[in-house]
């Protein structure tokens, strides 16, 4: 996996556990599926770990883990499938302050998008990254200066910079 960051590509700090045994057994932080959170919590309760929910997953079943998620991946079974968008918004109104990030085969065009819906990071599959390298996500990522949806990104969207021109 390659993980993209708004600045370049950086090397992965998680090893991805897939039983609470390999969980436990790893030297550096693991990057655990949300059914095994809470187990790991138990064997160790003062240690932080990064998250892997998928993209349907409501809010309140990650929220008991804000404090000890030090990243939450959201996993994008396919590009076209949004949802992980639309989690990442929701996970940020709801006060999640750690690091957000967006797991599977998106597209550099998506980028901007997923930076403006919060996420901090994208972690693609090497298929992906080989056929849209680094360079490319960072000029995507500055390809798109304003916006249509309200509340998206930083600025005012379009719509309300034309009600602001009207006034």
């Amino acid at each position: 996996m390659t993980v993209i960051t708004p600045t370049g590509e950086k090397p992965d700090a998680y090893g991805a556990a897939e039983t609470i045994e390999e969980a436990l057994a790893m030297d550096g932080m693991p990057l655990l599926p949300l059914a095994l959170a809470p187990a790991y919590s138990e064997k160790r309760p003062e240690a932080r770990f990064a998250l892997l929910v998928a993209n349907d997953t409501p809010v309140e079943e990650i929220a008991p883990f804000f404090g000890k998620a030090e990243t939450i991946a959201i996993a994008f079974p396919a590009f076209a499938d949004g949802r992980g968008f639309s989690l990442a918004k929701r996970l940020r109104r709801e006060g999640y302050e750690g690091t957000l990030r967006a797991r599977g085969p998106l597209i550099a065009d998506q980028f901007a998008d997923a930076l403006a819906c919060g996420f901090d990071e994208v972690d693609l599959p090497e298929t992906m990254a080989n056929r849209q390298p680094v360079q490319q996500w960072l000029e995507a990522k500055d390809s798109m200066s304003v916006h249509y949806q309200t509340g998206y990104g930083e600025d005012r969207s379009i719509l309300q910079q034309r009600l602001a021109a009207r006034r």
